[in-house]
């Protein structure tokens, strides 16, 4: 309304190497967003990306694309995203005229999944930064694939990387294990799934490559980078399948924790008919200031907890 202060926009910067399931992700987040009742607009911030799946609101290849950039410059394709990302920052005010019609929607930024700018470049952190003075309040969702999990060497790996996109980045943070749904494919895990997702005890990672005639050369770098990771004591995943609806919930609750968002009335009642579709149970779901929690009640225990409130 004219006059009046922008709402707050609240919304995801969804990163994570290629192949992770960025795109697949967008796709089906924004799918489960809009049957919840949010009115969500998906912005494409990776040059690279074409043949989009998903109903593009904003898309940079407007602005500049990587094909051009690489013939223009006679660069490769990591020297042109790189190129292409400090191109958008040093034209932000496209982005923002780009954004503003769309101020009321939830966002979901589609990121370029080339990890130099997640970790060390300037740019993409650069970009966050002034959307957030734009008040776009974000959380980075860092995608993975979990079929790291099953290598401990590409796991501490993953996690090195995981802790200095964090640190990097500086956004409220969700790391996810994606395709889930495919962890039985890539092998036998070595331990329970939540020493993953919950980063316990490293050490028994150390005994699984001290076994390995390669790795054992290098104990002591491996001891130190786990002894890093867990000084810092930050990363935890949370498992994804995009194809489960209560796994997607699990990763919007986490989200909108992380960023603040608060749930309407409208959305309650959607979330708690879809879920009671899906489960074939009665859904129950409550909100204080964007924490959000589910438990499943029988009508004797519902009317039993109402009282105690009362």
């Amino acid at each position: 309304m004219a006059g009046s202060a922008p709402a707050t926009a609240f919304g995801q910067a969804v990163i994570g190497p290629p192949g992770s399931g960025k795109t697949t992700y967008c796709l089906g987040m924004s799918e489960f967003l809009r049957a919840l009742g949010r009115r969500v607009a998906v912005v494409n911030l990776d040059p690279a990306n074409e043949g989009l799946p998903y109903e593009c609101a904003v898309d940079v290849g407007e602005l500049v694309g990587l094909s051009d950039v690489m013939d223009a410059l006679r660069l490769g394709p990591n020297g042109g995203l790189l190129y292409c990302m400090e191109y958008l920052e040093a034209n932000l005010d496209w982005l923002r005229a780009k954004l503003e019609p769309l101020r009321g929607h939830y966002f979901l930024f589609d990121c370029p999944g080339q990890v130099e700018l997640c970790t060390h470049h300037a740019a993409l952190r650069s970009i966050f930064s002034q959307m957030a003075q734009w008040d776009l309040r974000l959380t980075a969702v860092h995608l993975v694939d979990s079929h790291y999990c099953t290598d401990p060497a590409k796991f501490i790996s993953v996690l090195c990387t995981s802790l200095a996109t964090m640190l990097h980045v500086e956004l409220p943070h969700v790391n996810l294990l994606s395709k889930m749904d495919l962890i039985e494919h890539y092998g036998k895990l070595a331990f329970n799934l939540d020493y993953y997702t919950e980063v316990l005890d490293l050490s028994y990672l150390l005994e699984h490559l001290a076994s390995d005639p390669f790795f054992s050369h290098y104990r002591q770098l491996n001891e130190k980078l786990v002894q890093l990771i867990e000084d810092y004591s930050l990363v935890s995943f949370i498992p994804l399948n995009i194809q489960d609806k209560d796994s997607i919930q699990r990763v919007l609750q986490a989200v909108d924790k992380a960023n603040g968002y608060c749930f309407g009335v409208q959305e309650q009642r959607s979330l708690e008919a879809m879920m009671s579709a899906a489960m074939g149970a009665d859904f129950h779901f409550s909100s204080t200031l964007g924490i959000q929690e589910k438990y499943l009640a029988s009508p004797d225990q519902t009317a039993e907890q109402e009282a105690m409130q009362v």
